[in-house]
């Protein structure tokens, strides 16, 4: 990520898969941002998030799908 577009969690509005149960399993949330995604561990809310671009985002999509592997965002 350019730190031309720094992102933060601040306003972020926290979402987790289709596929999560809520009974507190290996679950991610995910947080749109204009140039991209935030993701971080439903477990740990407080803890450091993982920046990711727009293209990065859409390329590991891809690759969910292709995989058998599909994520609901």
């Amino acid at each position: 990520m350019s730190s031309s577009h720094p992102i933060t969690t601040a306003d972020s509005r926290w979402f987790t898969s289709s596929y999560s149960n809520g009974s507190g399993g290996e679950c991610v949330e995910c947080a749109r941002t204009g140039h991209g995604m935030l993701v971080r561990d439903s477990k740990g809310r407080g803890g450091p998030s993982v920046a990711v671009s727009g293209e990065a985002w859409r390329v590991f999509l891809g690759w969910s799908q292709e995989s058998g592997r599909s994520i609901e965002v």
